[in-house]
């Protein structure tokens, strides 16, 4: 009897097992079909700063582990990554005419390096400036170059440089980073204006009259308030999480979300981990990072020598203290809770790599299939996950131009 009963359990067991992993491979196999049928976008990543490094080949794969680079166009073509917005990225530094003018002459250094990279792999990708672009270019089997701006500091206070970065293709601004500018008040610094400065009222006008999308992360609660008040358009946050699921003043709290999507804007939900889940504290790892940031000036203004000795410091303690990173199932809870809050229409992905992004099963961009397969498990449909992975966001660029196009024909 005791045998009989054994002999039943194993089968019953291994039947509930066979069923598992055919339930698993169902999954797998409808979330491969769904990723490589819709366009896939990411909103933001900072891959051109790799590219002013000198021997760094954006067509060869890299290594993330060993090289931490995160995006290459080997690694976008295994994770199916159609396209990405690819960040001009200057932090900020003095506001001066002499900073001004430097900020500004290193933006347009990391454009035309990044335009060039292009062009030397003009087989294997093409820059848009459109959502019809995207679409054609993704019909020749290339990947999609779309460029943005991260930080406002390059404009000064002269429009006419917004103008200039439009011509030369950049489709949004990241207004401000990590300290205030002349444009508006960081979400981690001090208000100096209580939100947008008058120069930036004029900004936010200057780029809804070309059709710039006005990107919101990074900027605090007031500037994003102001923003909304003033725009024309809908605006993006290119890389935020919810505030609601991790208390961090870089992403939005709800009532931000509701106005975002009563706006027509979208957030892009970024993977950088310590904006998905609030890191465990970690006392050592935060003093030793403390004093490399004081070491090398907040990595502001460092001559080329420097950078490379500040990396290669940063690293080092990367290693001796290696992070517990969120998970791709914490970042589909933060798009279920915007999509609760906000709605499916507002909800898209700006993964941050290159600039700290990456979690566990998505650590670089070889891995992007993982986040629609959680989608997938938790029940997203096909037209929900294209809205996520590129529609929200093409349908907010859109709007841009069209915005634009009757601003012009009303003047």
């Amino acid at each position: 009897m005791r045998m009989l009963f054994l002999s039943i359990f194993f089968i019953v067991f291994i039947s509930a097992t066979m069923a598992g992993n055919t339930d698993s491979a169902r999954l797998e196999q409808k979330a491969k079909k769904i990723h490589d049928q819709i366009l896939t976008i990411d909103s933001h990543n900072d891959t051109p700063l790799w590219m002013v490094r000198p021997g760094f080949d954006w067509s060869e794969r890299h290594d993330s582990k060993t090289e931490r680079s995160r995006v290459d166009l080997v690694r976008m073509e295994e994770g199916g990554l159609d396209g990405a917005f690819f960040a001009v990225f200057v932090g900020q530094g003095p506001r001066t005419p002499e900073g001004n003018e430097a900020a500004k002459q290193k933006t347009l250094l990391v454009f035309d390096t990044l335009l060039n990279a292009i062009h030397r792999n003009v087989d294997k990708i093409g820059l848009a400036l459109t959502p019809d672009d995207a679409y054609r270019i993704e019909k020749q089997g290339k990947r999609i170059a779309f460029i943005g701006i991260e930080n406002g500091y390059p404009v000064g206070r002269d429009l006419g440089m917004i103008q200039l970065l439009y011509d030369k293709g950049a489709r949004y601004i990241t207004l401000v980073h990590t300290r205030n500018n002349d444009i508006c008040d960081s979400s981690t610094d001090t208000l100096a204006y209580g939100g947008l400065s008058d120069f930036g009222n004029e900004v936010v006008e200057m780029m809804n009259r070309i059709g710039m999308m006005i990107d919101v992360s990074h900027a605090s609660d007031s500037s994003f308030y102001d923003i909304l008040r003033i725009t024309r358009s809908p605006i993006i946050a290119s890389h935020s999480c919810a505030r609601a699921l991790c208390d961090n003043p870089r992403n939005l709290n709800d009532d931000a979300l509701r106005a975002l999507a009563k706006n027509g804007g979208v957030i892009q939900m970024c993977i950088l981990s310590d904006y998905v889940k609030t890191p465990a504290p970690n006392p050592d790892r935060d003093s030793a990072r403390a004093a490399v940031r004081k070491k090398f000036r907040n990595f502001d203004d460092l001559a080329d020598e420097e950078m490379k000795q500040a990396r290669k410091e940063w690293y080092a303690l990367e290693d001796q203290f290696p992070r517990e990173l969120a998970t791709v199932s914490d970042v589909v809870d933060h798009i279920d809770h915007i999509v609760k809050v906000a709605g499916i229409d507002y909800v898209g992905i700006g993964t941050d790599f290159d600039g700290g992004g990456g979690v566990t099963g998505c650590y670089d961009v070889s891995e992007m299939g993982n986040i629609t397969l959680e989608l997938v498990k938790r029940g997203y449909t096909k037209e929900e996950i294209r809205k996520i992975w590129s529609a929200n966001l093409m349908r907010v660029m859109n709007e841009n131009i069209k915005v634009a196009q009757q601003i012009t024909q009303k003047r």
